[in-house]
């Protein structure tokens, strides 16, 4: 059996070890040249047939497609596939297959990550051992021979993931809100809407849908499972989240309910969660120089994580830098957060020209060519007792690699201007 595996990043490169562990004759494509995928291919297993580029005759003897996540699912290549018969699947839709384990998702458009870390932190409190990973940025298929039947397994999913599986069937899905994003790959809210939704629809009487009642879209997913509905917002006793934000106690509030599934005390979740320090690119705490915080909160690709994020510093003078890459943004409701609560704002990337007039009634808002220019124009509207926030609330592919190397591209700029 030959397996066509269609892109060379993490996911891929976990896909085509498993699948060459296993016996199976492997076939690798992706579109970048040799040059851009030299880590990539180092670490590739002998025996896999790659190919780069073209795709003439790519599919001949293929028998199953695995896409990685930045595959969309109605490319042309998958379709052709499709059209020929061949099976198409993911690395998370085989390693959903073959687990072992009790499966924890957990989606939503924001807080995704850092929920998903916190769940971790939360059950590793009992005496089940616990693995973390999916979206969040582990791959999880490499991990498969260590999974016991007493394992939790927490998985961060994003929508492309939950699009590739072909039945998610969760132990305890958790969606954590809904609001618009994506639409350049999935067109729709409503295609959008369905494809979280699917971390709950293939759930059976003895799973879980843990959902926000006060997310008005989450609320009325309750009706598309047959798994018991936790309201994680009604969740007592409210957990003492270490993090700043309204939108960090929901995030609280969602592990402490899937502890409590797991029939964790109340006193085990809460020191769990008291002592968790954030994830990286998420509100991170980057350092405090001459009185003033900076916070590097990169992960923020859509204005709505823009906006939760703003809300985090009330009654602090906050500068914010914000753009980057993508369109078709709902900007009101973050363009009313950023005039309500930042002194200054810093706009670097593609959508500069398009926040600079969307954001023509606020007094000072400037622009910056670079990262390091914006760094260096912040610093000069800081003011001690204030706070400068990297919160883009667009995505990074116009100027970075991705949201990480944003982040810390900032983190170093900060450290180099004023830990030295």
């Amino acid at each position: 059996m030959t397996a066509l595996v269609v892109g060379a990043a993490r996911s891929g490169i976990a896909l085509a070890k498993h699948l060459r562990r296993v016996g199976q004759d492997v076939r690798l494509f992706d579109r970048k040249p040799a040059a851009e995928l030299r880590d990539a291919l180092a670490q590739m297993p002998s025996g896999v047939d790659v190919r780069l580029g073209d795709e003439a005759g790519l599919l001949d003897g293929i028998e199953v497609v695995y896409a990685s996540p930045g595959v969309p699912w109605d490319s042309q290549l998958l379709n052709d596939a499709r059209a020929r018969g061949v099976a198409i699947s993911s690395e998370i839709d085989l390693f959903l297959k073959l687990c072992p384990g009790s499966v924890v998702g957990i989606t939503g458009t924001n807080g995704k990550t850092t929920t998903t870390a916190l769940t971790g932190a939360v059950l590793a409190a009992g005496d089940r051992p616990v693995l973390v990973g999916g979206n969040i940025g582990d791959t999880v298929l490499d991990r498969l021979d260590e999974i016991t039947p007493r394992h939790w397994v927490v998985l961060e999913l994003s929508s492309f993931q939950l699009e590739s599986v072909e039945r998610p069937r969760l132990h305890v899905g958790v969606i954590l809100n809904i609001t618009p994003d994506h639409l350049d790959r999935h067109h729709t809210f409503e295609k959008y809407v369905d494809l979280k939704a699917r971390a709950i629809e293939f759930a059976e009487p003895d799973d879980y849908a843990v959902l926000n009642g006060r997310d008005e879209i989450c609320r009325g997913l309750a009706t598309r499972t047959r798994g018991q509905v936790v309201w994680f917002d009604q969740h007592q006793p409210m957990p003492p989240m270490p993090l700043p934000g309204r939108h960090n106690m929901e995030n609280a509030l969602a592990a402490a309910a899937v502890g409590r599934i797991a029939r964790l005390s109340d006193e085990s979740i809460n020191t769990a969660i008291r002592s968790f320090k954030g994830v990286e690119h998420r509100l991170e705490l980057v350092g405090e120089w001459a009185g003033v915080r900076w916070y590097n909160d990169s992960k923020a690709t859509n204005p709505d994580a823009g906006r939760v994020a703003l809300s985090a510093f009330p009654g602090a003078p906050v500068v914010l830098i914000a753009g980057g890459y993508g369109s078709g943004f709902e900007l009101d409701e973050w363009v009313a957060e950023v005039l309500a609560n930042t002194e200054a704002v810093v706009l670097i990337g593609a959508s500069a020209d398009l926040l600079e007039d969307a954001l023509r009634a606020h007094p000072k808002v400037v622009r910056a060519a670079s990262l390091e220019e914006a760094v260096v124009t912040a610093a000069g509207f800081s003011r001690q007792g204030g706070v400068v926030l990297l919160s883009p609330a667009y995505k990074s592919f116009d100027m970075f690699k991705d949201y990480e190397d944003r982040g810390n591209q900032f983190k170093a700029l900060v450290r180099r201007r004023f830990a030295a």
